[in-house]
């Protein structure tokens, strides 16, 4: 099947048999598996137009609802953290969406550019799982898997100074400011990207402010849902500006990717009760540095 906008042949039952998997394991950590969709778009499949990070966001438009209903439906969306994290990442998508037509169209950039930035994501995750446990127990934000105890959440405290929450008898909280201005450069990022910030807010969530990340998964998504809205519309608005680019999302490619992720989305989030954070956090941070690596290689050669 030909793809004229990404400017690619391959058959259509490629991009949702491997968004499904991808997605799948995603959402368990709470991102949507865009970021290692992007990268499989444009080294397997040889799509490297900007365009690319549209069809990314568009790929979230279709895939995170599912998900983001299992969360709702098992009470496990912390509302707060979610106005919060789009009120900071919306505006931040914007300007990403400009810096990758206007400074990173080259893919050769943009892949150094993103290496850089999963490194650092990768790096921080797997150092905090690799510190020496100061307190006997579990780590804060590690709770065992199987359904066990009640994974609902309950929220404490809603601010302009915190939020906060209670969740299997442990309060939880982070400052409201912190949250929305990690989120506006996480959106800049995101939106250069294209995956709308999920994967790059999760594991700040879980390293920085040690919140649960079964509690935060769906808060992730749906800011990640809410910015590739806000990230698709601004392409194709900006798309007339750049005629000699491929600036709007390949609709077609984008839709066969959502459809994948949509099954394995929602099976994604419905397992994820019965899987132990740690193990989720240790396939976050090695998934992450090994799509850097990956990466940074095609970059030097």
């Amino acid at each position: 099947m030909l793809f004229s906008t990404a400017g690619i042949e391959v058959s259509p039952l490629v991009p949702p048999l491997v968004a499904f998997g991808v997605s799948f394991f995603a959402s368990m950590g709470g991102i949507s598996g865009a970021f290692l969709l992007l990268p499989f778009q444009m080294s397997v499949l040889g799509y490297t137009n900007p365009s690319v990070s549209a069809t990314n966001q568009f790929y979230n438009v279709v895939a995170i609802p599912s998900g983001v209903y299992r969360y709702i439906r098992e009470g496990r969306m912390v509302w707060p953290l979610t106005v919060a994290v789009a009120v900071g990442t919306l505006p931040g998508v914007f300007i990403g969406a400009i810096v990758r037509v206007v400074w990173l169209p080259d893919p050769k950039a943009f892949k150094l550019f993103a290496a850089m930035v999963l490194l650092y994501i990768g790096g921080r995750l797997v150092r905090d799982l690799l510190k020496k446990q100061k307190n006997s127990g579990a780590q804060r934000g590690i709770v065992s898997a199987g359904p066990g105890p009640d994974f609902a959440v309950s929220v404490q405290e809603s601010s302009l100074r915190r939020i906060a929450y209670s969740f299997q008898g442990v309060e939880y909280s982070c400052p409201t400011a912190g949250i929305v201005i990690l989120s506006l450069i996480v959106g800049i990022v995101g939106g250069v990207y294209g995956i709308g910030g999920g994967a790059i807010i999760a594991p700040f969530f879980v390293t920085f402010f040690g919140l649960p990340v079964h509690t935060i998964s769906g808060a992730t998504l749906m800011g990640t849902f809410l910015t590739s809205v806000a990230g698709v519309f601004f392409y194709m608005c900006i798309a007339p500006f750049f005629p000699e680019q491929s600036v709007s999302p390949d609709w077609a490619l984008g839709l066969l990717f959502g459809i994948g992720g949509m099954a394995g989305m929602y099976l994604g989030a419905r397992c994820q009760k019965f899987v132990p954070a740690k193990l989720i956090k240790w396939l976050l941070g090695l998934v992450i540095i090994s799509t850097a690596v990956k990466y940074l290689l095609e970059y030097l050669n």
